[in-house]
């Protein structure tokens, strides 16, 4: 849940006796704190629902569902701690049935999944809730890497109409039509199949041409990336290191499907350039602690890439650049002012003010999109507060949700909290380049003028050594978009970064990199 292990079930399928019927037990700590003893459904062989058992304990309390299924009715017995209670829906012939937080559910529609076509729309029965339509809105080829393999598999996105709200699932099968993962983005929660899930097992995004997996030392573990190198190029090739946001995405920084790093990968080898992208430490296949790991430790490692690509015969040590995205532009300003072997850097949608006033800058522009009430704003931005206060002092914390700790209480997010790029700026004799989407609603276009104007302040700097882009009609995902906010990323028609922000950044790597 939210990056953080919260539990596992146990899940076998077997077929005997004309059905179909899925067992499984296991344990989900809170928020959700489920305990499951016993889970068992059976299906007919044509998937006409029979029967569902689910013995266990929610948030402490004792659970037990009996679930009995006609040809279209459903009548289930609930004993939820002290109290006792039954009640009978009508539900559709064949509906998938669907318990919240019971991932077992899944296999009988990771079975079904390969029947459906983009449009179709299925009953689901939520037990005990009733009966709601799910529709398949998207179907997306993924593949999962490891040292054992490649697992190819296809992702299913779900529309669910629960009386709760709307739901959006993805459900991922593999070659058998077996369930390999399950993601609910609204409470950010993530089931994956134990064998595609291992450290060294990653998602792989986008494949380029010249694409090359490697492992690059480290500080006493290996940095995993994958290296573009172009068709063409001369004896001694100019290389960029793209640096990630922070977070548990992938070396391709993929954010709601888009590959931001493996695109520009592939378009910055096609202008000539040797590409690094990687995972980061603790992240895919990459080794380290990522617990411990602050700011400080994050750009250790992008002068560990810089030191690995100046020993390459085919790389020109003095033209090495190092590109970073949203919050990434900490590492890459703090390596950049310890090290000499970077030749120039690059912010897209950095910010431009210190990590503290960033969270709580974003938060408002949360909130507006949320039309949240001023009660509502106030008591978020108070939590807020709280929170940062606490991380920053380390006191305080009896006062924050325990979830919410978990979350907060880490190296990263203080040493961002305490960053400041006016302080950075300082440091960064490189030429510059501030590259931002007009649309950027994460990180607003004016951080790129606080930028520019803590890089005019260093006197001793010509103008030329610094460079301001702002992308018309771009957003901050480097997509064409509308209103540029979160909520239409899913829905653009475009997932490729536009050639505006390609050849903004390629006309200033030619001039930097002479």
């Amino acid at each position: 849940m939210r990056g953080v292990r919260v539990g596992s079930e146990v899940v076998t399928v077997t077929r005997a006796q004309g059905a179909f019927t899925i067992s499984a037990h296991g344990q989900i700590a809170p928020p959700i704190d489920v305990v499951t003893t016993k889970f068992e459904m059976a299906y007919s062989l044509d998937w006409q629902p029979r029967k569902l058992t689910i013995e266990g304990a929610l948030r402490n309390q004792t659970l037990a569902i009996s679930t009995t299924f006609g040809l279209t009715t459903a009548i289930s017995d609930v004993v939820q701690g002290m109290n006792k209670g039954s009640v009978t829906h009508e539900v559709s012939p064949r509906a998938v049935i669907l318990p919240p937080n019971y991932f077992a559910a899944y296999e009988v529609l990771a079975a079904r999944l390969p029947s459906f076509e983009i449009g179709s729309r299925f009953p689901v029965y939520v037990v005990p809730e009733g009966e709601t339509t799910g529709a398949v809105t998207k179907i997306t080829p993924r593949r999962i890497v490891s040292p054992e393999g490649t697992t190819d598999l296809r992702e299913y996105t779900l529309a669910l109409s629960r009386a709760s709200g709307p739901m959006t699932v993805l459900v991922s099968i593999d070659a058998r039509n077996r369930l390999a993962k399950v993601v609910m983005n609204e409470p950010g929660l993530v089931a994956i199949r134990e064998d595609i899930s291992g450290v060294m097992s990653r998602e792989e995004r986008v494949r380029n041409p010249g694409d090359t997996d490697v492992f690059i030392p480290a500080s006493g573990f290996s940095i995993a990336a994958t290296v573009t190198i172009p068709k063409l190029g001369p004896s001694k090739m100019p290389a960029i290191v793209l640096v990630g946001g922070q977070g548990n995405q992938d070396r391709d920084e993929t954010h709601y499907g888009v590959s931001i790093f493996g695109q520009l990968a592939g378009r910055l080898a096609e202008a000539g350039y040797f590409v690094v992208r990687y995972d980061k430490r603790g992240i895919g296949q990459s080794g380290g602690r990522p617990e411990h790991a602050g700011i400080t430790e994050l750009a250790e490692d992008v002068m560990n890439i810089v030191a690995w690509l100046g020993k390459r015969r085919e790389i020109d040590p003095k033209r090495i650049a190092v590109i970073a995205h949203d919050d990434g532009s900490a590492v890459a300003m703090t390596a950049a002012g310890q090290g000499s072997k970077i030749g120039a850097i690059g912010l897209i949608g950095a910010s431009g003010i210190t990590g503290r006033e960033t969270v709580l800058e974003q938060q408002q522009e949360q909130l507006n999109r949320l039309k949240a009430t001023m009660a509502e704003r106030d008591a978020r931005v108070a939590m807020q507060r709280r929170v940062i206060d606490a991380v920053i002092t380390g006191k305080g914390w009896e006062m924050i949700p325990a979830d919410v700790r978990r979350q907060a209480d880490t190296v990263w997010f203080k040493t961002w909290l305490l960053f400041d790029p006016a302080v950075a700026m300082k440091k960064v004799d490189q030429p510059l380049i501030i590259l931002h989407g007009a649309l950027d609603r994460e990180s607003l276009p004016s951080n790129a003028d606080r930028l520019a104007a803590l890089r005019a302040a260093r006197k001793n700097l010509p103008p030329a050594a610094t460079a301001k882009v702002i992308v018309p009609g771009v957003n901050h995902l480097l997509l064409e978009a509308h209103t540029g906010e979160p909520d239409e990323y899913d829905s653009l028609p475009a997932q490729t970064i536009p050639a505006s922000v390609v050849s903004a950044i390629v006309d200033w790597l030619k001039q930097s990199l002479k």
